[in-house]
């Protein structure tokens, strides 16, 4: 294969915008880059002024370059975070942030709507509010707007089989509409005070209130007058303490923090005026880079997903901030501006996000210490040849042997790495052999792993004892992958928590040694931990495998009802539980259940 020439290729580039794609010798991503000049830009990694020490290693990887040309350098930048988030580059700084973001939703389609926790694809009908930073935040704006204007939040299948008000009537926290308790016309105005309130529209809600308190004045209906001026007052307070100056704006306050090669982002976000919430994210590869870097690449990966409000007020000033600016506000359909040197309040907030930020990384930066400590604790112990990157521990969940679910769970010096978590339905084997269920199991996460897909791990832990030990030694023996290191942990004498016992091969033969390190070392800490995880990783799925055999076991094997008669039923009675309740009249009252099929539904779940 000819050796690559950047230089001759940055040669034949055109001068017009793009985006560039540089790949290594196994095709694996390297580095996505936007540029206003392409030639000019891929050009500068070939010169002969000095670089930085990651940008060498780079270039000495580059195998291929690929480049995607653009109309206008705001569209490379669009489709430069869209290659961003496809391939994940190694040399690129990365947002770990894989989760859908989080928004109010209010259910208009219903006729009595809800307000409840939505993430992931939005739909028809309800109306979304947000997004917001976090799940946390998201949560206090619906516990808020329960307390000002009592709307409900139960679920639709809950809500149609009240015969009396809940608890959240009692806390004042809902107006019961599932019982009548208010009509559907004060209700809908509740709905639509609330609505307003989450647009950051507070005065006019205020404004609405003061019209209805006077007019139940003058109607000498003063219960009413003072339940709606406690409202206003609520909203007043409520104000006072979460306004920035001005009392109104949609902004984002974004600090950065760098320390020992890791980079700490904090997001302070208000809308309509209203904090709603803040966030730290821990964006990775970011060695290297200072603050400056580390935002211009988060702004565009954060806000390739949500909608940017009218003002970013920025820790440090970013490189292309105008084409920021115009790309936020072309996608908005509004005016983006983006400040790094505020001035008055503005320059508080800053002051404090930045203040967070440096905060949330040196907590991070702790605990990464003393996992680090811990790696190289168990090194020493176990006297490895070399620090492992990473560790797989394995184990096996089930009761009397059935809905078998293997786990394996992988940490890093950095702490868990959730992205390689794997669960394992087991099949074809005896109910209870735990040794087959093992073996399954690491035959199907080291089946790729021989074939050169996957990351080899370091040191490999299972869940047991010398039994369990000897058939992971025969599995990698199998696979060509006997060199990596492997260990049972098993409960110990005494079965308490840090006193472990470690089962160790120590010959060809398959002969195991065990040792005790005691609850004192910094090394058994990290195994428990590591082992304490993949129990409960295998533990929530063989729930949820379980849940779902209940219901199987209780409804899709009685004849004659299909996946239609199924969800209805689990609908009307708001799950099994509700149906096992049920008597014949009442499932006879489903339509599509005849008297008859109630019956014998009845008979199965009793």
């Amino acid at each position: 294969m000819p050796e690559f020439n950047g230089k001759s290729l940055a040669r034949r580039l055109t001068t017009g915008p793009g985006v560039y794609v540089m790949k290594g010798n196994s095709d694996d991503v390297l580095y996505v880059g936007k540029a206003a000049n392409l030639r000019k830009r891929v050009g500068s990694y070939f010169d002969a002024r000095p670089k930085v020490d990651r940008i060498m290693r780079m270039i000495s990887h580059i195998a291929a370059i690929e480049v995607s040309l653009t109309r206008s350098e705001g569209e490379a930048l669009l489709l430069e975070n869209e290659w961003i988030k496809s391939y994940r580059p190694r040399y690129n700084i990365l947002l770990r942030d894989d989760k859908s973001y989080p928004w109010v939703m209010m259910t208009m389609d219903h006729e009595i709507p809800r307000i409840a926790f939505h993430r992931g694809a939005r739909e028809k009908g309800p109306a979304y509010f947000g997004p917001y930073p976090s799940a946390g935040s998201v949560r206090e704006s619906i516990n808020l707007i329960q307390k000002l204007f009592q709307i409900r939040n139960c679920e639709d299948s809950y809500y149609a089989h009240r015969n009396r008000p809940c608890l959240q009537y009692q806390i004042k926290r809902c107006t019961a509409p599932c019982v009548k308790l208010v009509d559907a016309q004060q209700y809908a105005s509740q709905v639509d005070d609330a609505m307003l309130f989450l647009k950051g529209e507070s005065q006019k809600v205020i404004r609405r209130l003061i019209t209805r308190m006077d007019k139940a004045a003058s109607e000498q209906d003063y219960e009413k007058a003072g339940g709606v001026r406690d409202q206003i007052n609520a909203l007043k307070g409520m104000q006072a303490q979460q306004f920035v100056s001005g009392g109104s704006g949609d902004i984002d306050i974004i600090a950065a923090a760098t320390s020992e090669g890791q980079a700490c982002v904090q997001v302070l976000s208000f809308r309509g005026g209203r904090n709603i919430g803040q966030k730290s994210f821990f964006p990775t590869q970011a060695q290297g880079h200072d603050e400056s870097a580390v935002l211009g690449a988060f702004l565009g990966q954060y806000y390739r997903d949500r909608q940017a409000p009218g003002q970013l007020v920025l820790s440090h000033p970013v490189e292309n901030r105008e084409l920021f600016e115009n790309v936020f506000s072309e996608r908005s359909g509004r005016r983006v501006t983006i400040q790094a040197h505020p001035r008055g309040r503005r320059r508080h907030w800053r002051d404090q996000a930045r203040a967070n930020a440096t905060n949330s990384l040196q907590i991070k930066l702790s605990g990464g210490s003393r996992i680090a400590g811990q790696f190289k604790a168990l090194t020493k112990l176990l006297k490895l040849a070399t620090e492992p990157g990473s560790i797989e521990c394995f184990d096996i969940s089930h009761m009397s042997g059935g809905e078998t679910v293997g786990s394996c769970v992988v940490f890093d010096i950095n702490g868990p790495v959730k992205s390689r978590y794997r669960r394992y339905n087991l099949k074809g084997i005896t109910p209870g052999d735990d040794y087959a269920a093992m073996e399954q199991v690491l035959k199907r996460r080291y089946r790729k792993l021989a074939q050169g897909e996957g990351i080899v791990p370091g040191l490999i832990l299972i869940d047991g004892g010398s039994g369990q030990l000897t058939r992971a030694i025969n599995v990698l023996a199998e696979y060509g992958l006997s060199e990596i290191p492997v260990m049972g942990v098993a409960k110990g004498t005494a079965r308490k928590a840090g006193f472990e016992e470690w089962i160790l091969p120590v010959s060809a033969e398959n002969k195991a040694a065990s040792i005790s390190p005691g609850p004192e070392s910094s090394a058994s800490h990290l195994v428990q931990q590591v082992r304490d995880e993949a129990h409960r990783f295998a533990i929530t799925g063989h729930r949820g495998k379980r849940q779902k055999a209940s219901i199987k076991s209780g409804l899709e094997e009685i004849a004659g009802i299909g996946a239609r008669r199924r969800r209805a039923l689990l609908t009307h009675f708001g799950g099994i539980k509700g149906v096992r309740k049920a008597g014949v009249v009442e499932l006879s009252s489903i339509p599509g259940i005849s008297k008859q099929l109630a019956k014998r539904i009845f008979q199965a779940l009793h």
